[in-house]
């Protein structure tokens, strides 16, 4: 292998490539991106390459040592000159991506197809011309279709006409008796028709045949389509009811709305370790249906036995010494969607997380009726416990018993970074299915 397979070698290993989507979440700094940007770390490996000496610092033989001078002692490798050995970080650059972008990566990492649905009207709009009505302009009128009807006409009304013909040269025959013999026959003639042929054969052809069997016998019926493909079409009978004008079809752009209500225990139990899962799971969550929406607005409630709304900078890293009561947030929750978010212009998702420690009988009398009155395109409770599940931790297990059947409510289990990829699919994939 030559210097130059060497090079190429170390350019495709040194190639700016981003750390993986699923150990970012799980275990990257989350804290380097924005709302809008998601801030992937890309590992930099610097190409070898030859360092020159300067010209002026002489060459080989040359300097002021004697023959035999010791030219200097061996030094110790003490590392970096400026600092310990292993002080300094690895160089990164990041990989910016917007978070649709993030949505569609995420969704090939975890095998996902969320396909958001538009609620709220924006404008009309003139689609294809899809849609007929009676009356139009001329350049609208609908050719095509005055054609076939007026065909399907000529077809219905067609007949051999030499055919009926003789059958006014059967003996004892007239109009009338062949009239009735051709409504028996589904040929569709008028009694007009048939006077006027029969008026116009001489009188000594109109008894040539003994009975309309003989005639049926002697002379071949031509049908419709082969007397056409012989013959061809000369005329179309138009009628003006078979005129249609074609119109644009009116359609409605609704603008994919989504509003996202991140619900948090910061109560004296949640301690560091459960907050910092509690944000590797709704940061992403937030990051992906910001990508998959129009217009996407959110919601951060942080509750311990009473709730609150704040900022989002503020939601992760809040503690406080209560204890807790999960349904006086989702009173608030409640309380805001219907206020700015109505269901009939709003996806919304009400995502909730804690250590799934809740006072007494609060999650079946309170929590769970009131999860029901939430019209939500997504209910999620996420139960965060790194060192296994309390004693008193039940709030997980009942909503997951009493929702096992809806197809709109998702609970997840992570007890360290490692569940976290796995929960955020399981939340969007039942939402999916749904």
């Amino acid at each position: 292998m030559g210097l130059k397979d060497d090079i190429e070698r170390y350019r495709e290993v040194g190639e700016e490539r981003r750390e993986d989507l699923a150990e970012f979440i799980q275990y990257g700094d989350l804290g380097q991106s924005r709302p809008d940007s998601v801030r992937i770390p890309i590992k930099i490996v610097d190409l070898p390459e030859f360092a020159y000496a300067q010209r002026d610092m002489g060459g080989v033989g040359q300097g002021d040592a004697e023959e035999g001078d010791q030219v200097g002692q061996p030094q110790p490798d003490d590392g970096d000159e400026d600092g310990e050995p292993g002080e300094e970080g690895g160089e990164h650059e990041y990989y910016e991506m917007d978070p649709e972008e993030f949505a569609q990566e995420l969704d090939e990492e975890l095998g996902l197809d969320l396909d958001p649905k538009g609620k709220k009207v924006v404008e009309e709009v003139e689609g294809d011309f899809t849609d007929i009505t009676r009356s139009g302009p001329t350049s609208t009128l609908d050719f095509e279709r005055l054609f076939k009807q007026g065909l399907k006409r000529k077809l219905a009304m067609d007949f051999d006409r030499d055919f009926v013909r003789e059958a006014l040269k059967v003996e004892g025959w007239g109009p009338d008796a062949v009239f009735e013999w051709a409504r028996g026959e589904n040929i569709p003639v008028s009694r007009s028709w048939l006077e006027d042929a029969y008026d116009q054969i001489p009188r000594d052809e109109r008894t040539e045949y003994e009975s309309i069997e003989e005639m049926e016998e002697r002379v071949e019926r031509t049908s419709t389509a082969e007397r056409i493909r012989r013959e061809g079409v000369d005329q179309i009978p138009f009628r003006r009811e078979d005129e249609r004008y074609r119109y644009p079809e009116i359609e409605k752009e609704r603008e994919k709305n989504v509003v996202v209500v991140n619900i948090r225990d910061v109560s004296g139990s949640m301690r560091q370790k459960k907050r910092e899962l509690v944000e590797r799971t709704f940061t992403p969550l937030d990051w992906y249906l910001q990508g998959k929406y129009d217009h996407a607005e959110f919601v951060y409630i942080a509750h311990d036995a009473e709730a609150w709304e704040v900022e989002r900078e503020d939601f992760f890293g809040i503690r406080s010494g209560g204890g807790t009561r999960i349904s006086s947030a989702y009173e608030l929750a409640m309380e805001r969607l219907d206020e700015a978010y109505p269901w009939s212009e709003w996806n919304r998702y009400v995502f909730a997380a804690g250590d799934s420690e809740n006072s007494s009988n609060d999650t079946e009398e309170n929590v769970i009726p009131l999860m029901e009155r939430i019209d939500a395109n997504l209910h999620a409770y996420v139960e965060t416990q790194p060192s296994g599940n309390a004693i008193n931790a039940t709030h997980a297990e009942e909503v997951e018993r009493h929702f096992r059947e809806a197809g709109d409510v998702a609970v997840a289990y992570i007890s360290s970074p490692e569940d976290v990829t796995s929960a955020i699919y399981e939340i969007l994939s039942t939402e999916a299915e749904a």
